[in-house]
């Protein structure tokens, strides 16, 4: 059985990266109210089906992709169960062809392993210049829900909240 908590509205007692600290640090200097699950590791979108049941929303799915010469990068955020078509990505934003970009420029630009890709990391500096993109649902939908930069961790949050005081100030396509 797929290990789910039940909802907090409190930070880790211990955090595993760098980045899920200051995401929580981020929502109190913010008074961005949320709530929090803890896993088993959510790699999968079955896995995340479970997350989903206990918190409410469903999670988003975040892909992570960049150029040929891997020199523009883009976190695509996106509902789960939409398929990701490169052609009409790269078509909406007017931009050549893209491909997933590596697990080592992941870490390396947004401070996240493989299965907790999220637009929360749109806050470090490391990430300044890659590209955030938003499906247009997402963005019209009353809440929000990502991992925290784990993959044992789901954030619940209003996706008003997120927009104007997370991500206050960042550059943000929506398609």
């Amino acid at each position: 059985m797929f290990y789910v908590s039940d909802p907090v509205s409190t930070p880790p007692k211990q955090f595993q990266t760098q980045l899920q600290q200051l995401v929580y640090k981020t929502f109190t200097a913010k008074e961005i109210e949320f709530e929090r699950v803890d896993t088993d590791p959510g790699i999968t979108m079955e896995d995340c089906q479970h997350i989903d049941a206990k918190i409410g929303v469903h999670i988003v799915k975040t892909i992570f992709l960049c150029n040929r010469q891997q020199t523009e990068f883009y976190l695509y955020v996106t509902s789960d169960d939409k398929p990701f078509v490169t052609r009409d990505f790269c078509r909406a934003l007017g931009i050549p062809r893209v491909s997933f970009a590596s697990a080592e420029k992941l870490w390396e630009l947004t401070g996240v392993k493989v299965g907790a890709t999220t637009i929360l990391s749109a806050i470090l500096p490391s990430a300044a210049n890659v590209h955030l993109v938003m499906d247009k649902t997402i963005a019209e939908a009353e809440f929000f829900a990502c991992t925290d930069g784990t993959a044992t961790c789901f954030v619940k949050l209003r996706t008003q909240e997120l927009l104007e005081k997370y991500l206050e100030g960042k550059d943000l396509a929506y398609v």
